[in-house]
């Protein structure tokens, strides 16, 4: 099987970072490819970012259509989501959508930590579209002053207040970029600590697997 992990920006650095966290995850079981996207933003942070993302990524999709089985959007903001499932006779996934929802079914609540404070509204506002909210105990960033501390120590606080404070019993790394960070926070924190790129893998290969896709009997029926 192969899976395709779309990277909605064009930074290269994240593209490795995604692809070898995935690669770890898959473990030679099955393959899996990272690209970013052509002629995209070097970081996917306002809803203009994802609309000059959006030729780019359908680009990539039709391309390698026939050429892999199933494909992922890695960012958790889950961009043009909708579009590439249209596209896409394929699963598709998002990783701000499978993160989230495989939460739901390890703890009773679950809090998002985002990377910054200005993108809370957004993350709030996708997890009303994803119908969660009375599952969530949370969307937090670190804060502020903590921002100079070292990137698993920022997100270490963070999380553990959402477990404290507001009573967590599930964090989601809320950014493609924090890939790789979970076991260790996981370790320290005692609780599920979900990835969103290894859980969009997991439903990926899953339902690819299971021979099952999106319905086009009506919303994403491009027809």
């Amino acid at each position: 099987m192969k899976i395709l992990i779309i990277n909605p920006n064009s930074d290269p650095g994240m593209t490795r970072k995604i692809e070898e966290a995935a690669q770890t995850f898959a473990a030679g079981e099955f393959e899996v490819v990272c690209r970013a996207t052509p002629g995209a933003p070097r970081f996917i942070e306002t809803y203009e970012d994802q609309a000059q993302a959006a030729p780019g990524m359908s680009k990539l999709l039709r391309d390698n259509h026939d050429a892999f089985d199933a494909f992922v959007v890695a960012c958790h903001c889950d961009p043009n989501l909708d579009l590439m499932k249209e596209i896409s006779r394929k699963p598709v996934i998002g990783i701000g959508e499978a993160s989230m929802k495989i939460a739901t079914m390890l703890g009773h609540r679950f809090s998002v930590i985002s990377t910054a404070a200005h993108s809370i509204p957004n993350k709030e506002a996708l997890i009303e579209k994803y119908h969660l909210r009375g599952l969530l105990a949370s969307v937090r960033a670190p804060d502020a002053e903590g921002m100079d501390a070292a990137l698993e120590e920022k997100y270490f606080r963070t999380a553990k207040v959402a477990i404290e404070e507001d009573a967590a019993e599930v964090i989601v790394l809320g950014c493609a970029g924090l890939a790789g960070l979970d076991k260790r926070l996981q370790e320290r924190l005692g609780v599920p600590v979900l990835d969103g790129v290894v859980c969009g893998l997991i439903i990926a290969f899953g339902l690819s697997r299971y021979g099952a896709s999106t319905s086009k009997a009506r919303r994403y029926n491009p027809e």
